[in-house]
């Protein structure tokens, strides 16, 4: 652009610097515009290759192949089973029925603890275990006593004996010998006690019961009345007046043994 010539020279200067930074401007927008343009279509170009592998069905894929198994082939003989390695535990006898006389009571007793001592797992719980034993109650007073926890039990919601203690208590309450000690002393000191019939073995099992029953402990009070029921023919080479005193230790009882 051409000025005047009586133009300033600063102002001529001005003008020229401003011509010159506008065409600056002019080349640095043309250049970005040009750059803007590139972007957009190289953008343009990859949403395209985007859309055309989304739209594009997938390849299909052959499955693996799996291969025949074989036949099964059974062995020719029958292979036994192993048998498992499980303790073995004794056949256990159960109980006899019990009626409830009292000159039972106490073996019956006996022999239920013995078998829920040896078949302990069989039993989870007391209720269990005194259930087990009141299976046996078949007749006479020990049924009429079964039936009358029963009846307990209907009458208030619960059975009147919670643990095998209590009903161990209550048995031997109701169905052991009321005076066992005194009678097995009136037996001891009466005069109608002897061997009779009996063998000596049988005649020295009932002596031994009553004097445990009867709480002898002094041993001449035991070897005396042992040898006063013997026949005359047993206590005289058995029993000499200067050794009557023999007592030895029965193995494995604490109860005295008389030779």
């Amino acid at each position: 652009m051409s000025l005047p010539a009586d133009t300033p020279p600063a102002v001529a200067d001005a003008l020229g610097y401003l011509q010159h930074y506008l065409q600056e401007l002019t080349e640095r927008q043309n250049a970005s515009e040009h750059t803007i343009n590139a972007t957009l279509a190289g953008l343009t170009a990859q949403l395209q290759q985007l859309t055309q592998l989304i739209t594009a069905p997938a390849p299909t894929v052959a499955p693996p192949l799996i291969p025949p198994s074989p036949p099964s082939v059974s062995p020719p003989f029958p292979v036994p089973a192993v048998p498992s390695k499980q303790r073995m535990r004794p056949k256990l006898p159960s109980p006899s029925d019990f009626s409830g006389e009292r000159s039972s009571g106490r073996a019956f007793l006996n022999s239920c603890m013995l078998y829920l001592r040896l078949a302990l797992e069989q039993f989870t719980c007391d209720e269990e275990k005194i259930f087990w034993t009141l299976a046996f109650f078949k007749d006479g007073c020990a049924a009429k006593w079964s039936e009358n926890l029963f009846h307990q039990e209907a009458d208030n919601g619960i059975f009147p004996i919670q643990s095998w203690t209590d009903f161990e208590q209550q048995f031997r309450s109701q169905f052991f010998l009321v005076n066992a000690e005194a009678d097995a002393i009136n037996t001891l000191e009466g005069s109608s006690y002897y061997q009779g019939n009996w063998t000596v073995d049988d005649y020295l099992d009932s002596f031994l019961i009553l004097a445990s029953d009867a709480e002898y402990m002094d041993p001449r009070t035991l070897v005396v009345k042992f040898c006063r029921g013997l026949k005359l023919n047993v206590r005289s080479p058995l029993c000499p007046s200067d050794n009557l005193q023999i007592l030895i230790q029965r193995p494995g009882t604490q109860q005295p043994t008389i030779l």
